[in-house]
């Protein structure tokens, strides 16, 4: 394990927070992946945003914040009695919902319209709730911006909407970039394209610019990691031999390599969101979708909860509260993950911001 640079297996009540790089606030923190892995890189987590009850319930139960606001981010934003430490973030991060871009959901379809998450919660046309996060990042004014997002936004007619992010935060006061990055190749057991926009304020980045072509200049900042990849056959349960199995997959489960969904052996492509796993691969995206998902590659069973963990990056002692683990963690950033970026961010921006 000593080859990784932030362990994927670790447990909470074992982890050392040093908490000295700097105050972080998160919306739409889900149960906390992304907190997790600022914590990992020594950040003060103060608190979340998040419109989930079951899942401000996992997030209160795990990490105890200083503040929590359970309401959507577009009450959030309009709040006038936040208190003074959220004007004093070093990182605002958030996560702002992305089904509508989702290469296995509507795309298009869903463009504009309202949504209704699970119970509890208010009806949001999901394509707007990035530009309720910069609003709060322009009434905030942190020193950096994390927002993370699906592959699918940089993909079709995804990219003008990308183009009105880079015009909103540039009318917010900060310079933006954004990073199409692979969990697999940064220490975490899954294949997780996300991308992430990584927003400096213009005022802090006089000493850190960098002439891109001939017109455009932004904060210079290196996010290339090159960690191993973990295959499955390394965090799989062998102790889980129990046979669950599917009828209609068992028909398909001769005719599917490792790695493949059974949807290449199904007549009219059904089961494209369940798979074969691949013994010598990381596994792909975990899914919020709890009825499919991976499979191990040679029993006919999902993943467990151990399992699924372990791909996420999640500690092994959390505790999920009302929520299936493997919901949460589809939901979430893996903490690994958004450790390796925000270790960065610290090292190449907020430490010589802080010395100058």
């Amino acid at each position: 394990m000593n080859e990784y640079k932030f362990p994927y297996l670790w447990n909470l009540k074992d982890a050392t927070f040093t908490k000295d790089k700097g105050n972080v606030f998160s919306c739409f923190a889900c149960g906390g992946g992304s907190t997790m892995g600022y914590k990992l890189a020594g950040f003060n987590v103060l608190g979340c945003n998040e419109i989930d009850p079951k899942m401000i319930e996992a997030y209160r139960a795990n990490h105890k914040p200083k503040y929590s606001f359970l309401e959507p981010i577009q009450d959030f934003k309009q709040r006038k009695d936040l208190p003074e430490d959220l004007y004093n973030l070093d990182i605002l991060d958030g996560s702002p919902p992305c089904s509508s871009f989702s290469m296995a959901g509507l795309r298009e379809k869903a463009w504009g319209k309202q949504k209704k998450f699970r119970e509890g919660q208010s009806l949001q046309v999901l394509d707007t709730l990035f530009f309720d996060f910069i609003d709060l990042a322009k009434e905030l004014k942190p020193k950096v911006v994390v927002a993370e997002n699906v592959k699918g936004l940089l993909l079709g007619n995804a990219k003008n909407y990308v183009e009105n992010i880079y015009k909103a935060f540039d009318e917010a006061g900060y310079y933006c970039n954004h990073f199409l990055l692979n969990s697999s190749n940064m220490g975490v057991p899954q294949r997780r394209e996300r991308v992430f926009f990584i927003c400096l304020r213009k005022d802090l980045a006089k000493d850190l610019l960098e002439q891109k072509n001939m017109f455009k200049v932004l904060p210079k900042i290196d996010l290339k990691f090159n960690e191993r990849e973990i295959p499955f056959k390394e965090i799989e349960d062998q102790s889980d031999t129990t046979l669950k199995d599917n009828t209609k997959i068992s028909t398909f489960w001769d005719l599917v390599d490792f790695g493949q969904p059974f949807s290449k052996a199904h007549p009219k492509g059904s089961f494209f969101n369940d798979n074969k796993s691949h013994p010598d691969r990381a596994l792909p995206t975990i899914t919020a979708d709890t009825g499919h998902g991976s499979w191990h590659y040679n029993i006919k069973r999902r993943l467990n909860d151990l399992e699924v963990k372990k791909a996420g990056s999640y500690p092994l002692d959390y505790n999920f509260c009302r929520n299936k683990p493997k919901y949460l963690v589809g939901m979430s950033v893996p903490p690994v993950m958004v450790a390796q970026i925000a270790t960065e961010i610290y090292a190449q921006w907020l430490s010589k911001i802080q010395c100058s």
